[in-house]
């Protein structure tokens, strides 16, 4: 970064701060959360040292900050999904579960890198944010969908969002830790099985 450029940061507290946390967001994305500094994330922001402590308390405040916003824009990336009602469930389900696979894609470096910084986490964990989580959004649809009829009447919802938080669990982990490949899956063959247990009766 260019002197001027740093010097236009400094102009006003809030662009400054805004400039850290996307750089701290931009370093996590990268995967070097384990040795991540201030020193490195001052240097990448074209900074001192000192000044993140003018906006921050600590490191961990800055990375949860960052987190937030790596996880929000993750959110905000999978643009609006299927409402209750809409097309068929079997479609919509494919939708949801591809969103679920490009969220988890997308976040679990992260956080997979910050595992040796529980203090991060729980930091994270109290941000607020504005951004409904996909999860909910799954839950809430299949719940509008056994409402309308689309679904069995005693479908276990619950227990049918948690089969495809799985296979986005599964699919990325595999793909994260050393060693291991992740599992060929189609959407497509996961939500007809699925289906097979909460869809109507006939």
């Amino acid at each position: 970064m260019s002197p001027r450029k740093a010097a236009a940061l400094r102009a006003t507290d809030d662009t400054l701060r805004d400039h850290l946390v996307a750089t701290a967001q931009r370093l996590l994305a990268d995967g070097s959360a384990a040795t991540l500094t201030v020193r490195a994330i001052a240097r990448a922001a074209g900074v001192a040292d000192g000044v993140l402590y003018n906006h921050f308390p600590d490191k961990d405040a800055l990375l949860a900050a960052a987190v937030r916003a790596h996880v929000d824009a993750a959110h905000r990336a999978l643009g609006s999904l299927p409402a209750p009602g809409e097309a068929t469930v079997a479609e919509n389900l494919r939708i949801y579960l591809s969103a679920g696979l490009d969220l988890h894609r997308a976040v679990l470096p992260v956080f997979a890198g910050l595992l040796s910084a529980p203090a991060v986490l729980d930091r994270f964990a109290e941000l607020p944010t504005d951004q409904p989580d996909w999860r909910v959004l799954l839950s809430d649809y299949l719940a509008g969908e056994r409402r309308l009829g689309r679904l069995a009447p005693d479908a276990d919802i619950a227990a049918a969002a948690a089969v495809l938080v799985g296979i986005c669990h599964d699919r990325v982990l595999n793909a994260v830790l050393p060693g291991m490949s992740p599992p060929a899956i189609e959407p497509a063959a996961v939500v007809a099985i699925l289906l097979d247990g909460i869809g109507p009766r006939a």
